[in-house]
């Protein structure tokens, strides 16, 4: 039996940023995730710059495809907001696993399946003894599912349904494009392009809503796809895919023992925005500095109002502009006034 102090399940932003500061303290982490990575991820794939801050990002090496925006489109039926701001896009898939790569802790790949608790730790499948676990498997993340789902339990009004596809695209439109309650969504859609050629489109809205007023999630992609069509992406097809998440709500519980629930696994995304990459890091941030601070692992301001950064980000602009462009020239190719 593998045995290790902390067991994280979850290699994504939540999972990796624990391991990270755990490694750098020295401790003996051990990683376990479903899949192999590099591993498809669907997501928009967008990153404020507190993401780039919180991860200590050198723009100038990270080693994959980074786009930068120099603005967002937000747009209220006919009416068009140009926010000028400073944001980027990243593919996930590349993200993650360069993420989890820099951590520097041991990965391995496994289905968690049963999780038993006693009084020296917890024991995973009978594979694995840990004194500490953290939970960073997103939605369906089986120690949510173990330990907490009976203490936290998600409200369903907070249930984001998606359908997006990231796919190769010689794009025009450089900026960011966000639709808000089009077609009566509670929610929006979204454009967003990302460097040498790529770009995701999506839609997302609370599920009980969705379905209280009649509609389904599909209707709305297929209006989406067609102001698409007749703007921004002729000629493109689609086949899109989807998944839920949960907007923050009331967290009660996210620490029973020594085990500790991080990210999407105690659904943390902005209430506005549907943002989850930064709450994850900051919380998986948290965990590991629980475990080595001895001190309760709390998420009061994990989650923050994703317009309020893009507002920051708005009297920041134009030096982070000159700083990217000296950094990282590439990044803005394809941008313009």
């Amino acid at each position: 039996m593998r045995s290790c102090e902390v067991l994280i399940v979850g290699g994504g932003p939540a999972g990796s940023s624990a391991a990270a500061r755990l490694r750098a303290a020295g401790r003996d982490v051990l990683l376990l995730d479903r899949e192999r990575f590099p591993r498809h991820k669907l997501c928009a794939g967008w990153i404020t710059p507190e993401v780039v801050a919180d991860l200590g990002i050198d723009l100038k090496r990270y080693p994959h495809r980074l786009l930068t925006f120099p603005r967002l489109r937000l747009h209220f039926g006919r009416r068009q907001l140009r926010v000028p701001c400073v944001q980027h896009s990243i593919r996930r898939f590349e993200f993650d696993a360069w993420l989890l790569e820099r951590s520097g802790v041991p990965v391995e790949q496994h289905t968690v399946r049963q999780i038993r608790a006693d009084s020296d730790g917890y024991e995973i499948d009978g594979a694995y003894r840990c004194r500490y676990l953290i939970g960073a498997g997103g939605t369906r993340c089986p120690v949510y599912r173990s330990l907490f789902r009976e203490h936290t339990p998600r409200a369903e009004m907070l249930q984001i349904v998606t359908l997006e596809q990231e796919l190769p695209y010689a794009w025009g439109d450089a900026d960011c494009h966000l639709w808000f309650f089009a077609a009566g969504l509670p929610g929006y859609s979204w454009y967003v392009p990302k460097e040498d050629g790529w770009l995701n489109v999506g839609v997302g809205g609370l599920a009980a809503r969705i379905k209280q007023r009649g509609q389904d999630i599909w209707g709305h992609w297929e209006h989406l796809a067609g102001q698409l069509e007749r703007t921004l992406t002729p000629g493109a097809h689609y086949e899109p895919t989807g998944y839920s998440y949960y907007l923050r709500g009331r967290v009660d519980t996210v620490q029973m023992g020594r085990a500790f629930i991080t990210g999407d696994a105690a659904g943390l995304a902005s209430r506005d925005l549907g943002e989850g990459i930064g709450p994850a890091i900051r919380s998986g941030v948290r965990a590991a500095e629980a475990i080595l601070s001895g001190r309760p692992y709390q998420l009061a301001h994990v989650t923050g109002l994703s317009l309020t950064s893009i507002a920051r980000s708005m009297f920041n602009r134009s030096g982070r502009l000159r700083e990217l462009a000296a950094r990282r020239p590439h990044a803005l190719d394809g941008v313009t006034g």
